[in-house]
């Protein structure tokens, strides 16, 4: 009879046996399952986070863009101020010297202002060129 009981208590061990590695390869697969949620939240805060994060981006560059456009044509409006007043400068300058011929005898003024035009056009010109291409 001392057979019978060893056989039983061994076949009683060999099932709590099985029965505790089945419960430890349950709980293996519900913790599993259970980090894998915890990651796959955690990652989908991180893709919201980073989406509001690129449109604040995006919506200040726009505002900026929109600020240099504003800026950009108050300038041009400025230039073509300035170059309206110079011009009226020179034509006084020229009525005035034309009537004091005293201190200026010998300077061609009509070359000396073209000169001056010339220049101001070709720097307006590299500016407008390097404002349009930003």
């Amino acid at each position: 009879m001392m057979a019978p009981k060893n056989k039983e208590s061994s076949t009683r061990s060999q099932n709590r046996i099985r029965t505790s590695r089945a419960k430890c390869i349950q709980q293996d697969a519900e913790s599993s399952e259970e980090d894998y949620r915890k990651k796959r939240d955690k990652n989908n805060q991180a893709v919201k986070k980073s989406r509001v994060k690129s449109r604040l981006r995006t919506q200040e560059t726009m505002e900026r863009v929109q600020k240099l456009k504003t800026e950009n044509d108050m300038l041009e409006e400025k230039i073509k101020i300035l170059s309206k007043e110079l011009g009226f400068l020179k034509d006084l300058f020229l009525a005035h010297a034309g009537s004091q011929n005293s201190n200026i005898e010998g300077v061609d003024l009509e070359s000396l202002l073209s000169d001056t035009n010339s220049a101001i056009d070709s720097e307006f010109k590299d500016f407008s060129n390097a404002v349009s291409n930003n």
